[in-house]
């Protein structure tokens, strides 16, 4: 009798020691899955966290850059012969989208004006510092205003410097408004129309009437050739008014001013890799042919 009841409380004992395991276990899984959606709740929230630090890390508002160039040439012109170097300076959007900047351009040489006072030949620096903003709606698609502010040789004239006038007759400051859009892979369109300002974009009338030419441009660019760093664009533009009888580019109402190519490649200093482009330019209308380089430093 002893024996069999002490063999029922070692079998009590250990069924009670058997629930109170099972229990602590179920227990113990009650709490897993909460335990484990918190963990990974928080992981989530860290990870995210990083990501968007990472992503906002990376946005950089502020952009510039650098060119050498053996001249500069801008739609058919030669604005200054020699050689210059042009700094940007950029504020860009988070969505790239929206682009403001200035372009500033200093000659490396200098050019021979004359002065209204004396008659006399003095030597002028090319200067500019051009303002723009730029919207693209899209890839293939955007719109920019420009106010070109190219005051060379201003002061060595004799003429008062005001940057920011606009005046028909102070010759150096205008605004004009562009428009582009890649109608394919290889080929783009670009429209631009004058709005405002000096430099000639104007006609004196019989009675002394300064009239707007409103002077348009139009240009064509497609690239025909890529190879490794190698890419080949020919470009063709024009200029047109409807107002008057000259434009800003034309002694006539409308003629071919632009006519070239263009080859850009990367120049290979080590691991360091820097674009070049050499555009060959022909203006028919003023029967001009320059070959243009162009060295983006950074």
């Amino acid at each position: 009798m002893d024996v069999l009841k002490a063999h029922r409380m070692n079998k009590q004992e250990h069924n009670l020691v058997k629930n109170n395991v099972n229990k602590t276990s179920q227990n113990w899984s009650n709490l897993h899955l909460p335990m484990l959606c918190c963990l990974l709740f928080f992981g989530f929230n860290v990870t995210s966290a990083q990501e968007e630090k990472e992503t906002q890390d990376d946005y950089k508002p502020f952009n510039m850059s650098a060119h050498i160039k053996n001249m500069h040439t801008w739609h058919g012109f030669v604005v200054h012969p020699g050689a210059i170097f042009a700094t940007s300076l950029e504020y860009n959007s988070r969505d790239s989208k929206l682009t403001l900047g200035l372009w500033g351009g200093a000659g490396l040489t200098t050019i021979d004006v004359v002065n209204n006072n004396t008659g006399d030949y003095v030597s002028a620096n090319y200067q500019e510092l051009s303002i723009y903003a730029k919207y693209r709606f899209s890839d293939n698609f955007f719109i920019e205003a420009v106010s070109h502010n190219n005051f060379t040789g201003v002061e060595e004239r004799g003429d008062k410097l005001s940057y920011w006038s606009y005046d028909k007759d102070q010759g150096y400051n205008f605004v004009d408004l562009n428009f582009g859009v890649n109608v394919s892979k290889n080929t783009a369109l670009y429209f631009a129309t004058i709005l405002g300002g000096g430099s000639g974009d104007y006609e004196v009338q019989d009675n002394g009437d300064l009239e707007n030419s409103w002077t348009h441009y139009f240009e064509i660019k497609s690239k025909v050739w890529e190879k490794d760093d190698y890419k080949l664009s020919l470009f063709i533009g024009g200029a047109w008014s409807f107002i008057t009888d000259k434009t800003f580019y034309t002694e006539g109402q409308g003629n071919i001013i632009n006519v070239g190519a263009s080859l850009n490649k990367n120049i290979n200093l080590g691991k360091v890799k820097i674009p070049a482009e050499v555009t060959a330019m022909w203006n028919p209308e003023k029967q001009k042919a320059v070959l243009q380089l162009d060295i983006t430093i950074f």
